[in-house]
């Protein structure tokens, strides 16, 4: 495949999704390269995801929806860069392309946010029926394992869009995540934090990844630099351990590398989508070998109990996939 060459000096072509949260990731990658000196450019896309914001998302595919128009043009090289949010890649890099730096991490945790009516600010406390909004398998499970009386809604759209959703009394709540509210600068909208271990966020939640193409050594050289070795430290454990488990389906998967009294702990969860059977664990990280931890918190929980929920969800119909906030 024809490749289209840079000239030496210009820009770097940094590709992005043109949500403003997506935008606002893209321009932390350029503001960090600029503090080295190197000049970049933006080019906006809209995907097949952000083309079809009414139609359920397992009519229209799953994997790529929201990234694969990106990686087309950075494997063509029409753009040296793609920023994406982590949690929203594939284990799996496509062929010829990969994650080379991460920035440093943003809040990991999910956020739940409350219409003021409500009248309460915490999960526990909403009303018995209380409709609460998300998308992500992950976090219908764990509201419904934690509380079954609640009514979960599929809720769609970016950030702003789900936050008008609460206002407008389409749900009582939301769960999103906390990065996204962080980086639009709507942190006072979150009632409260979600907090570790009890409850998992996505692998490589609060992670910025730029990607490139494997063979491109001159922007390797460029952009590895940016990356944080403790967001990729801990990000390598969670997604080792989440592509151990994934299983070529859509399962709700929860993964947290952190600090905790002994060091630095994965804490690991999957469930069925309807939280009635739910397997947890955790492990202290191994700082030489991350992935290796990530596995064998996977092979754990896999004996615990892990395959029959994973049978369960290979054998099931039409199951949601997840979408970028």
């Amino acid at each position: 495949m024809a490749r289209t060459s840079r000239s030496p000096g210009a820009p770097l072509v940094i590709a992005t999704r043109a949500s403003e949260l997506a935008l606002r990731q893209a321009r932390q990658v350029q503001h960090a390269l600029e503090a080295r000196g190197v000049a970049s450019e933006l080019k906006t896309y809209r995907t097949s995801g952000d083309r079809h914001l009414d139609e359920p998302l397992a009519a229209i595919g799953g994997k790529g929806l929201f990234t694969r128009e990106l990686e087309l043009d950075l494997a063509k090289g029409k753009v040296q860069l793609c920023v994406h949010s982590l949690k929203d890649l594939p284990t799996e890099s496509p062929p010829g392309l990969e994650i080379v730096a991460l920035l440093p991490r943003e809040d990991p945790r999910d956020a739940l946010i409350v219409s003021s009516v409500v009248g309460v600010d915490s999960l526990d406390d909403l009303p018995p029926g209380s409709r609460v909004g998300t998308s992500s398998l992950r976090r219908r499970a764990q509201l419904l394992a934690r509380r079954h009386d609640l009514e979960v809604v599929e809720l769609r759209g970016n950030v702003p869009t789900r936050l008008k959703k609460v206002d407008d009394g389409h749900v009582h709540a939301a769960i999103l995540a906390a990065a996204g509210l962080h980086r639009l600068g709507v942190s006072q909208r979150i009632s409260t934090l979600l907090e570790a271990p009890d409850w998992l966020p996505a692998a490589g939640q609060g992670a910025i990844a730029i990607q490139i193409r494997a063979d491109d050594e001159a922007t390797r050289a460029v952009v590895a630099p940016l990356a944080d070795s403790q967001t990729m430290l801990d990000t390598r454990a969670e997604r080792a351990f989440l592509g151990a488990l994934e299983g070529g389906c859509q399962v709700p998967i929860g993964a947290l590398s952190a600090a905790s009294e002994t060091g630095r702990t994965l804490w690991g969860m999957l469930s069925d989508v309807s939280g009635r059977r739910v397997v947890r664990g955790q492990m202290p990280l191994d700082l030489a070998e991350p992935e290796l931890t990530g596995v064998r918190l996977a092979n754990e929980l896999r004996h615990r109990g892990g395959n029959e929920i994973l049978d369960s969800l290979r054998r099931a119909q039409h199951l949601p996939a997840p979408q970028p906030e």
